[in-house]
């Protein structure tokens, strides 16, 4: 699997966000670490490009996205399709849930991962 480059100044502010996680970063996170999904490691704000994915699998060149209240705001919501366009051309999926999503129905979303997993990253 190629490198992903990404720029070194933001690994400090990717630490920063593991320590300031949402609650359903947290759900997601307890269900993603250790191999839980499909056997798969992943990686929690990690550094892609000129952007910090809030999960990230290299086997799968995956990026999960939680997306929290102030995407749902036009001007967010142009910057999320152009973050996920650039991703896309590095050849990376993406995958997005809502806050909600991932804190009150964290089972459902592992079964949308799997499936994707499962599809072969195929895009959904």
């Amino acid at each position: 699997m190629a490198y992903t480059p990404y720029r070194k100044n933001l690994t400090a502010l990717s630490r920063k966000l593991r320590k300031n996680s949402t609650q359903g970063e947290i759900a997601l996170w307890k269900r993603l670490r250790n191999r839980q999904c499909s056997g798969l490691q992943f990686n929690r704000q990690k550094p892609l490009g000129n952007y910090i994915a809030d999960f990230y699998c290299k086997a799968v060149n995956l990026v999960i996205e939680i997306d929290g209240y102030s995407h749902t705001f036009e001007s967010a919501h142009q910057k999320d399709l152009e973050r996920q366009k650039d991703l896309e051309t590095m050849g990376i999926k993406v995958l997005r849930f809502t806050e909600g999503e991932a804190r009150n129905n964290t089972d459902q979303v592992l079964r949308v991962i799997e499936a994707f997993v499962q599809a072969g990253a195929k895009s959904p």
